[in-house]
């Protein structure tokens, strides 16, 4: 399937990145620079431009304009929610669209290429391009664990563009498919509605999309990389089926496996990136997802009452009832608020959002 996104690619700008994508091995970047650039500025352009405004118009008592770090961190999460709808949307389209991605055998999953899913990694990767522009301005305030993130991820992504496991770019994808929901619980708690019936529902949600498309869905979909990449890390395509290929079709558009013409066995250095990343995130996932549980019960259930000995009338000593916890001036027991959030005990939005090993 032909990259679908609506502006072509640049001569010029493909030409100028052509030099670097020939040495270091990245032969369909010049094909997506473009959208790799454009996704950078667009989110940028959220940051700086659009974020501000609509804040101030529709949330002006809460969007902290004065504070540089609280309004950085607004933003980027103004930035993170539009990014994952977009980004997930995309994927889901790809996956359903996509024909030659749909009957693609092993070799096609780890060598092949097609313009659709090429644009999500394109799109993916202009996303932390923006986020380690935009980590880099505000170090002080994202510091260097974030840094971290965005260089890796970014690093990550890059390798797509050999191609390598470009019909995975969709994929994995759909990790974000939880990120929305963390968004909103974050911005919840911004707006004074911590312990809402809102917050609750969005709660009982994210729990529930992040167990299926994280740990299901990714812990699923891991086993089936790790298996494809053995195979390839053993030998490179096979030579008879890349040319009967060519002999009936040519050219990027016709033929998936047009990158793999030249292509040998993945190197074992390559695969064990991949694998020691997926890894990572997977073990993770599964220690934020308990702490989540933790952090919603802990968030929703109702205040304790205990008895306990109080002055009564005419200065005796009687019992009453006493909330645990509760402090003078507190609203009557309901749903109780506490002061902390799920990402006190996970990381946020913007950690989160690497749920994507290509």
């Amino acid at each position: 399937m032909r990259d679908p996104f609506p502006i072509p690619p640049i001569p010029a700008l493909s030409e100028w990145i052509q030099p670097y994508a020939d040495a270091l091995s990245l032969s369909t970047l010049p094909l997506h620079i473009h959208e790799v650039l454009g996704a950078a500025l667009f989110y940028t352009f959220i940051h700086t431009v659009l974020s501000p405004i609509l804040s101030n118009a529709f949330f002006a008592k809460y969007y902290p304009r004065n504070n540089r770090a609280k309004k950085a961190n607004w933003d980027a999460h103004v930035v993170s929610l539009v990014q994952s709808v977009l980004i997930n949307g995309l994927a889901l389209w790809a996956m359903w669209k996509d024909e030659e991605r749909a009957k693609s055998d092993w070799e096609q999953r780890v060598w092949g290429y097609t313009g659709a899913s090429g644009m999500i990694q394109a799109l993916a990767a202009g996303y932390f391009v923006w986020d380690l522009g935009i980590t880099l301005l505000n170090l002080d305030i994202f510091g260097l664990g974030l840094l971290a993130h965005a260089v890796s991820a970014l690093a990550v992504y890059t390798f797509g563009f050999r191609p390598y496991l470009n019909y995975y770019s969709p994929v994995f994808i759909l990790y974000e498919l939880s990120t929305p929901f963390l968004n909103i619980h974050w911005f919840f708690d911004k707006l004074n509605m911590t312990g809402s019936k809102p917050q609750l529902y969005n709660g009982i949600t994210l729990l529930v999309v992040f167990f299926c498309c994280r740990l299901v869905w990714g812990t699923y979909q891991s086993a089936v990389v790790y298996v494809d990449m053995w195979k390839a890390v053993q030998r490179g395509p096979d030579a008879g089926y890349i040319a009967a290929a060519f002999e009936k079709s040519s050219g990027v558009d016709a033929n998936v496996m047009h990158f793999a013409k030249d292509a040998g066995p993945v190197p074992l250095w390559l695969a064990g990136i991949y694998v020691a990343s997926n890894l990572t995130l997977n073990s993770l996932n599964w220690y934020w997802y308990f702490k989540m549980i933790s952090a919603v019960k802990k968030r929703f259930e109702p205040a304790k009452e205990e008895k306990v000995a109080v002055p009564a009338t005419g200065g005796k000593l009687g019992t009453g009832n006493v909330t645990t916890g509760a402090m003078v001036g507190e609203k009557p027991p309901g749903l109780r608020q506490r002061a902390h959030s799920i990402e006190d005990v996970m990381p946020d939005s913007e950690e989160l959002r690497d749920g994507t090993i290509q």
